[in-house]
């Protein structure tokens, strides 16, 4: 059963950084992109990052570009998040998720596994 637990949320002023982690199990993951998403109360889903199986190649949509990082460890089966330069808006639930696929992509019908969440509060 594949399972994914996402870690490193939490209560940071703006202008401050966050490291969200995912660990996976119960696939290798190293065959499949993997994605970071968002989602805030009252809006919809946002994909914000993707990192490709095959070359390592990332994706990051325009509100997190310059300040998110993606980068993954296939030994360990996990995805990361550096989060700098945080903004009041970047508050929402993060969720980790395993592309059915090697191609990396922001959309959410290329993902069949996520994770439980995590919440990311950001204070002005």
């Amino acid at each position: 059963q594949v399972q994914l637990v996402e870690s490193g949320g939490g209560l940071v002023q703006a202008g401050g950084s966050l490291r969200l982690s995912c660990a996976a199990s119960g696939r290798t993951f190293s065959s499949y992109a993997m994605g970071w998403f968002r989602q805030a109360p009252g809006k919809e889903r946002e994909g914000l990052s993707c990192i490709s199986s095959s070359d390592g190649s990332t994706y990051y949509t325009d509100s997190v570009k310059g300040r998110f990082t993606i980068s993954r460890d296939n030994a360990k089966n996990t995805v990361n998040l550096q989060m700098d330069s945080l903004k009041p808006e970047d508050t929402a639930v993060y969720y980790c998720a395993v592309g059915k696929t090697m191609i990396c992509r922001v959309v959410s019908q290329d993902y069949d596994h996520w994770g439980q969440g995590t919440q990311v509060t950001v204070s002005s």
